[in-house]
């Protein structure tokens, strides 16, 4: 039985329309969504050339290139696109890709990594999805005078 907080992601994704935004997304890049449990499709082998990621989730919908068995297997990752999907309800469904984006472009301009200070990224877990804490760029760190250049994470 699932539980109440994956029902009501499933139901938001699903009214949102983010969910089949994901089944599109899926399908055009050749993979086919499966049952995953929880409310979340798996849809494997997806083809097109982005996003670069191996994995990534639209709605309800993680879709990656690996086969459905690696993907499983790769527990962490499974969990940090989890995560992914509760966020797409959050936001209200699709708004999440411009909000993402504006995420990562921030986090860009902070680190020079789309990753590393990316609000999403960092709430669904950065070591989960494959990322890693960055310092921010040398002209953005703070000093004082007489002490050392610190990294302020």
């Amino acid at each position: 039985m699932m539980r109440a907080r994956y029902r009501v992601r499933a139901g938001a994704n699903l009214l949102n329309g983010s969910t089949a935004a994901g089944v599109l997304v899926a399908l055009a890049g050749r993979a086919r969504p499966r049952r995953a449990g929880d409310g979340l499709l798996v849809a494997a082998g997806y083809r097109l050339p982005v996003p670069a990621a191996p994995a990534f989730c639209v709605g309800n919908v993680l879709v990656t290139r690996w086969p459905e068995r690696q993907f499983r297997a790769a527990a962490r990752l499974f969990a940090h696109e989890a995560r992914h999907a509760t966020q797409f309800a959050w936001c209200g469904g699709l708004l999440m890709l411009p909000l993402y984006g504006g995420a990562a472009l921030a986090s860009w301009a902070l680190t020079g990594d789309f990753g590393a200070r990316n609000v999403f990224e960092r709430q669904a877990g950065l070591a989960d999805g494959g990322y890693s804490a960055k310092a921010l760029r040398p002209t953005l760190r703070r000093t004082r005078p007489g002490t050392r250049v610190r990294d302020l994470r």
